[in-house]
């Protein structure tokens, strides 16, 4: 069973946290001891970002580390040389986050082989519309055994979301706002009230809340009828300002 799917079903009362980071970030050969340090700490799940020139949905947080991980020489074949042999130390589901030109320059199906050789169990690609993944690419991730993990926001229709749910055979990545990555403060009554109407839905899909998590206050707001959050942005500021030797302390304020 694809490790995504398995850590859904491990314990229905369990709330998951799942990190974010850039491939390359802080130096480029610290993605495995990252990896490592995240499933020694806990962490259920991890998305490793590609570096991209112009990342629309990221924060000026994410930006820089993005841009910092391609002037150290950061590519997708780099990274798919870093994860050789990941599965001997790391056996949490693991995930890459992009944006689709890289996938597609490096070639789609080249790209869902290597995540496969890899131990790659899913993607997120926010700029890659439900549509265009059905006629084209579905078939593709599904030889591969990768699971698409699609976006909401609060502007999203119930209906599209019923769409996505219907698609999807992992979890959905719930944005808690409309805006870029990193935001601050605590979640407030419009974004409670999303969360309590998208949980009310019905979904078959299992929801993870995305944006705005960075201490154990959010990470219980964005829980509090969801399945789990993901933490960006304050990981990477974490990351940072103190390199890789602290990742413990930094999940210890999280759960």
């Amino acid at each position: 069973m694809n490790r995504i799917k398995q850590k859904l079903q491990e314990d229905p009362s369990k709330k998951l946290l799942s990190i974010y980071f850039t491939a390359g970030y802080p130096e480029p050969e610290d993605t495995v001891t990252i990896l490592q340090e995240l499933q020694e700490s806990g962490v259920d799940m991890v998305e490793i970002g590609l570096p991209f020139s112009d990342p629309l949905a990221d924060g000026p947080v994410i930006q820089r580390s993005s841009e910092a991980a391609l002037k150290s020489g950061m590519t997708t074949k780099k990274l798919f040389q870093q994860l050789e042999g990941i599965r001997k130390s790391v056996d949490i589901p693991l995930l890459i986050m992009g944006y689709f030109n890289p996938i597609l320059q490096f070639g789609v199906e080249r790209f869902c082989r290597q995540c496969r050789e890899s131990g790659i169990d899913g993607l997120i690609i926010p700029d890659l519309p439900l549509e265009e993944y059905e006629l084209q690419y579905k078939e593709i991730f599904q030889k591969y055994d990768l699971l698409m993990i699609f976006l909401i926001t609060p502007q999203t229709s119930e209906e599209r979301i019923k769409e996505i749910d219907s698609a999807s055979e992992g979890f959905i990545y719930m944005v808690s706002s409309a805006s870029v990555t990193g935001g601050t403060g605590g979640f407030g009554d419009e974004q409670k009230d999303y969360f309590t109407r998208v949980s009310k839905m019905g979904l078959k899909s299992p929801l993870i809340v995305g944006f705005g998590i960075k201490d154990n206050k959010t990470f219980e707001q964005a829980t509090a009828q969801t399945k789990g959050a993901i933490i960006g942005s304050a990981f990477i500021k974490h990351l940072t300002e103190n390199g890789t030797g602290k990742i413990p302390q930094f999940l210890k304020n999280i759960r």
